[in-house]
């Protein structure tokens, strides 16, 4: 709660930093079980975060890894609440987990990986619109935790695991497998359990590889999506995936 509290409280000094107005910006801090008092925003020298729990949007904790971009990344899964818990599933441009991931369900075909009705660049593939990131409406992050998260770019996943930004490594945490990643500028880490993924009935690889969905349609394979992909000892961004198979988020904060 005290992390939240100080959130909220450096956003607004940083939402009036620069301003310049004729009346003095006050800013009142309401404690449960005291009475408010009021701050002066010119007497305020700096916030500091102490260290313990991430912070917190919307109910949902984040870590900044010091990425060049800024992004904010989720330290849960949609559908966890905790790191290592695998969370929900779905399908790609799907927004609800369901028990068979396949094209005769899937939600932007007609049956088949050639017959689909939505996010087509290629007349062999379907309908074509140029679609190529999910809409607000079909991305699992926004849908599910609001409208300030989303699911990564492809960008966003690649500059999560640029040699420049960070370390990846193979490691058990808290009894789960997975990819931990950390941060060059602040030391701070990124945990993904190694989730696996669905494929008609079947649960594939839980515990042995990651499969993460991003926003991004590959536009050279209409049927695929771009996906983050790691195992014990490989981690690749480019990852073409089945959009009817199901894969968990991770989502980010929207900039």
């Amino acid at each position: 709660m005290k992390q939240r509290l100080l959130f909220l409280i450096a956003s607004l000094l940083l939402s009036m930093a620069g301003v310049q107005t004729a009346m003095a910006q006050k800013i009142i801090l309401k404690l449960s079980g005291s009475e408010p008092v009021k701050y002066d925003v010119s007497r305020v020298e700096y916030i500091a975060f102490e260290e313990g729990e991430p912070p917190i949007i919307d109910d949902h904790e984040f870590v900044d890894l010091g990425l060049p971009s800024g992004t904010l990344w989720a330290t849960c899964n949609v559908g966890a609440n905790s790191p290592e818990e695998y969370g929900d599933y779905f399908a790609w441009g799907e927004t609800e987990p369901k028990d068979t991931y396949s094209w005769t369900n899937y939600k932007y075909c007609n049956g088949s990986a050639t017959t689909l009705t939505k996010y087509c660049t290629n007349s062999s593939s379907g309908k074509v619109d140029n679609i190529t990131v999910l809409e607000a409406e079909d991305d699992a992050a926004t849908v599910n935790w609001g409208s300030g998260w989303q699911m990564p770019r492809d960008a966003q996943i690649v500059e999560l695991y640029d040699s420049n930004n960070t370390t990846t490594s193979w490691t058990t945490q808290n009894g789960v497998d997975g990819l931990l990643i950390t941060s060059k500028t602040n030391g701070k880490t990124l945990f993904l359990p190694a989730a696996g993924y669905w494929d008609n009935a079947d649960l594939v690889n839980a515990g042995i590889s990651g499969e993460y969905l991003t926003c991004s349609l590959s536009t050279r394979y209409n049927k695929s999506a771009f996906t983050l992909c790691f195992d014990s000892s490989s981690v690749e961004w480019n990852y073409r995936t089945e959009r009817r198979m199901g894969r968990v988020v991770r989502p980010v904060r929207k900039q």
